[in-house]
């Protein structure tokens, strides 16, 4: 028996009641689990309770977590102001279907620390903020086509499904129809001469959006000076810019990616932390183009005339005073510097690590994320000669390290008590602890050593 059967036996033993649980899952769910990160061979993890910056599953089983609820918990897991806000106001009503004062409150809230969000209109995700702010562009330019970049990513509705995951180009899905590609331009970033062509080729182009991190919460770095070309270029052709901010969005400042880098879009659009790990997102703009929402009452035509948007759960109450509860807190600053000093912290303590074995590869990312290229091609290899050399910004090198590397990166790191957001990076949050960044060295160092001896990375 070969020493990953052993170590896949040693893994399945720890984890019986995930095992059970997965049994069980697999005859009710569609897909097996709940959300296509979650998948996991052999065993997605069942988790039962979250505290700080750790989490415990089913079979009591610890781990550091830096999947942080997909990047929604600023605070860390079970914050006593979260609760006791969400308990308070459960305790009076759960959903009502109509309008109440906690969706004002975090409206003001957001409006204050978001430079474009001279309105704001609530959603329920990431993938429903996005769909809504594509709208919202298109009603107030009259144009169609959209463009953006490989590899980054904007939710799962049908028109951008597709181009964030390699190959670029193919279908992102079963079930879209191929008429969703005739309104979407897909170029690499990072190339302002390109992205001038084709705003110049094509005056049918709506807008441009972007994850302002770079491709997956900073998986592919960008470039801050594109960024501030992109709003001149947008504005000189009278383009929309929109900043995807669902990760970003007060993880990177109070005021998110705009906030920070003092550049500020047409339309942006959150989630995760907004809600303070409840569901729930926003779209927020400038007042002439999210006024597209208006009711003006002048006659019947009028509900043909403006975006139409519905929700059932569109601000609910205890996402209201979740959100309402994080942001208060967000407002200091505190959280997030104390979040990216964690993160600066964790990174440096890898790439220690990886410096110390030698190993072909670097720990990098913005802000409180953290992420992990290893250069897995021979001939790419023969011509670094340090490790400075292997820096890059190609989203085809980044996104495209084997999936047999990545899925046993993820496997150890779990196996030795850490868990991850996807691919091999993380996000950090305000609870986490120099105990907790120790200790997840020790697990990446364990890893590393291991996919050494299994020849699934290299060294330089």
């Amino acid at each position: 028996m070969s020493a990953t059967s052993n170590f896949i036996d040693t893994y399945v033993a720890a984890r019986q009641k995930s095992a059970a649980s997965y049994r069980r899952a697999s005859a009710v769910l569609g897909g097996n689990v709940g959300h296509d990160l979650r998948y996991f061979d052999p065993i997605p993890l069942y988790i039962e309770r979250g505290l700080g910056g750790r989490k415990w599953d089913v079979d009591g089983n610890e781990y550091i977590d830096f999947l942080m609820g997909n990047g929604a918990l600023l605070l860390g897991h079970a914050h006593p102001s979260v609760i006791d806000a969400i308990v308070s106001v459960a305790s009076r009503g759960t959903h009502f279907g109509n309008d109440h004062l906690l969706q004002i409150e975090w409206a003001e809230l957001i409006q204050k620390l978001v430079p474009s969000a001279e309105r704001v209109r609530f959603v329920n995700s990431g993938t429903e903020a996005s769909q809504l702010a594509i709208r919202l562009a298109r009603a107030f330019t009259g144009r169609n086509k959209l463009l953006r970049f490989e590899g980054h990513f904007h939710g799962w509705h049908d028109e951008v499904v597709h181009g964030f995951q390699l190959p670029f180009q193919a279908d992102g899905s079963r079930g879209v129809p191929p008429s969703v590609r005739d309104n979407l331009i897909t170029i690499p970033d990072g190339n302002m001469a390109l992205v001038e062509t084709r705003l110049s080729q094509d005056p049918e182009i709506a807008a441009v959006i972007l994850e302002p991190s770079g491709a997956s919460y900073g998986r592919v770095p960008i470039d801050i000076e594109f960024l501030r070309q992109l709003r001149t270029v947008t504005t000189k052709r009278n383009v929309l810019l929109i900043f995807d901010e669902v990760v970003t969005g007060f993880r990177f400042s109070p005021g998110g990616a705009q906030g920070l880098y003092d550049i500020t879009p047409d339309l942006s659009y959150f989630a995760k932390v907004v809600a303070g790990g409840l569901p729930g997102g926003a779209v927020v703009g400038q007042r002439d183009i999210m006024s597209l929402f208006d009711h003006t009452g002048k006659s019947e035509k009028d509900r043909f005339e403006r975006v139409t948007h519905f929700g059932t759960f569109n601000a609910s109450p205890l996402s209201a005073a979740a959100g309402i509860a994080v942001l208060g807190q967000v407002a200091s600053g505190e959280p997030t510097s104390r979040a990216d000093a964690m993160a600066s912290q964790l990174r440096a303590s890898l790439n220690e690590v990886l410096s110390r074995h030698q190993i072909a590869g670097y720990a990098y990312g913005p802000s409180s994320t953290f992420h992990v290229y290893f250069e897995t091609n021979p001939e790419r290899l023969k011509r670094v000669s340090d490790r400075e050399d292997l820096k890059t910004s190609d989203a085809r090198l980044l996104k495209g390290m084997p999936g047999a590397l990545i899925t046993q990166y993820q496997r150890l790191l779990r196996f030795h008590g850490v868990d991850i957001m996807s691919s091999t990076g993380g996000l950090l949050s305000a609870a986490h602890s120099e105990t907790d960044l120790g200790e997840a060295t020790v697990a990446f160092e364990k890893t590393i050593t291991a996919l050494l001896d299994e020849k699934l990375i290299y060294r330089l």
